[in-house]
């Protein structure tokens, strides 16, 4: 693997006797991650029924290394949400900034929605969790990553992170800025990053990265924690921004992240920053089985001054027809209404229903106002991939399940139709209990509603 020369000069200039494993580390072969979705099953009962060799990853308990060389995106249990593909480094923003039940929590950059699914399982689907990002496309397919994880207490939104801090205030209990890098950490899986970098490349970096934070730290509460993370050894994108916020911010201070696991101090002297930034951490690739990443762990004071809250959003049930048609739905398919009424309301055609505490977003661009429900059609409710996914099998009156080595599960996510003797109507298919999707029985044969990027994964 050719690295860019200039990164060269500059590694070995800092590390010193450290580079030659470092560069022999960029030289092997990437880990392949996965984590266990706890919110469909334990680590235990996934580990039990694995089809593929795995290995703990030490600082994520669900977090696991694949090391038999399968493809764990290709199997049905992907397609049902078992687990979510990431990086064993990508694993640690999350487990770091430890959300809990109940808080309200910020992913600012989130999209393809790794972190985001991290943080929906760590906080047991409790209390409120805001996952955005600027580019509608990104948003659209971490829309399908948390449908797929059966996350339920979050709202999905593309927007500047001045509008949300502008709109929003200091309302978030936890804040996770992700920022847009040059990747270093990510050279030896992502060839595009190694072509892509240049110093100028590093140098706008750390400006955007400065100003995504200068709006996220309006974004945290009195005593809650904002965490910052890259995917990059640049010193200026990683102890330099961090130096600059804390100076900017000063209601602002690292707290320090164990050095465990692998993990290691951060370097303030290769930035010219200041000795706090020390209790930052850096996971180099040849010191643990991940890529490269950097955390920062920042308190804001409790006596910091508050900016008002804004108004919680009141939904307003569906009445009337629309009322009638979701009633006749759930009376047909499900053996309990999924959400209680006051949590419902409906947003142009779609049903949702919202996380407790979701304030009034009015004006600012949402994609997704809490768990989608379904969608009303002309004289009927249709059901979203989202509600099957997060329910399980005896959730529903009729399901058909598949092993998940028949060919029957594979044909069912290529939307190809399968026999089926039963009932007409909606039916839940489902590979070894836990439920893959949606399908229409028609006169004996099964109409796959499976989302056609499902079959893609």
């Amino acid at each position: 693997m050719e690295l860019p020369p200039l990164f060269v000069d500059r590694m070995a200039r800092l590390l010193g006797d450290e580079y030659a494993a470092f560069r022999e580390a960029l030289q092997g072969r990437p880990h392949v991650g996965l984590r266990v979705n706890t919110l469909k099953l334990s680590v235990e009962d996934f580990a039990a029924r694995s089809p593929f060799a795995l290995e703990p990853v030490p600082w994520c308990r669900a977090g696991f290394r694949v090391t038999d060389g399968q493809r764990p995106g290709k199997h049905p249990y992907h397609a049902a949400g078992l687990y979510y593909l990431q990086e064993p480094s990508a694993m640690a923003p999350a487990e770091v900034l430890a959300p809990r039940p109940g808080e309200r929590v910020l992913d600012l950059a989130a999209a393809p929605g790794g972190k985001t699914t991290h943080l929906a399982t760590l906080m047991q689907n409790q209390g409120l969790l805001f996952a955005n990002d600027v580019q509608p496309k990104r948003v659209h397919e971490m829309t399908n990553n948390l449908d797929r994880w059966g996350a339920t207490n979050l709202a999905v939104l593309t927007e500047q992170p001045r509008r949300l801090a502008e709109r929003l205030g200091a309302f978030f209990d936890r804040v996770l800025v992700d920022a847009p890098c040059s990747g270093e950490g990510m050279f030896r899986k992502d060839a595009a990053a190694r072509r892509t970098w240049t110093p100028n490349h590093v140098a706008r970096c750390a400006r955007i990265q400065e100003g995504i934070l200068r709006h996220a730290a309006r974004l945290v509460r009195p005593g809650g924690v904002l965490l910052y993370s890259t995917c990059t050894f640049a010193p200026e994108e990683d102890e330099g921004t961090i130096a600059r916020f804390l100076k900017a911010y000063p209601d602002f201070s690292v707290e320090p992240i164990p050095a465990e696991h692998g993990f290691a101090p951060a370097r303030p002297e290769w930035a010219d920053a200041p000795e706090e930034v020390r209790g930052a951490v850096r996971l180099w690739p040849h010191k643990l089985p991940g890529e490269g990443h950097f955390l920062a762990r920042l308190h804001r004071d409790e006596d910091a001054a508050p900016l008002p809250s804004p108004r919680p959003f009141r939904p307003r049930p569906p009445g009337g027809e629309l009322w009638a048609q979701y009633r006749d739905f759930v009376a047909q398919t499900l053996r309990e209404e999924p959400a209680p009424r006051h949590r419902l309301a409906v947003f142009g055609n779609r049903l949702y229903a919202l996380p407790e505490g979701l304030p009034d977003l009015a004006g600012l661009r949402v994609a997704r106002f809490g768990w989608w429900l379904g969608t009303f059609k002309t004289g009927r409710f249709e059901p979203a991939h989202a509600l099957a996914l997060v329910l399980r099998a005896a959730d529903f009156h009729h399901t058909v399940d598949f092993p998940a080595d028949a060919p029957e599960a594979l044909a069912y996510l290529r939307r190809q139709p399968l026999a089926s003797a039963g009932s007409n109507g909606w039916v839940v298919v489902t590979v070894d209990g836990f439920p893959l999707g949606w399908a229409k029985r028609v006169h004996g044969v099964l109409k796959s509603r499976a989302p056609r990027w499902l079959g893609r994964i």
